[in-house]
């Protein structure tokens, strides 16, 4: 999950595995892979910090298949 804002302030979780765009409108968008949207008041460039480091500590980029490697050395 990262931790957003909404304009109004309130604070907000987002399972960052159901992204599927993050834009700049000039508010910051996200859509979901079912269609829902999000807006917040992090720019693009933080949400995509806080998707890599989510990333990172739940180690889905660790399997070679996901990163688009055939054979695991």
């Amino acid at each position: 999950m990262i931790n957003l804002t909404r304009l109004n302030g309130k604070e907000f979780s987002l399972n960052a595995l159901y992204i599927e765009t993050v834009e700049s409108f000039p508010d910051t968008t996200i859509t979901l892979t079912n269609g829902h949207k999000y807006v917040a008041l992090e720019s693009r460039e933080e949400v995509h910090a806080q998707i890599s480091r989510f990333y990172k500590e739940i180690h889905i980029l660790a399997n070679p298949h996901l990163r688009g490697e055939e054979h695991e050395e």
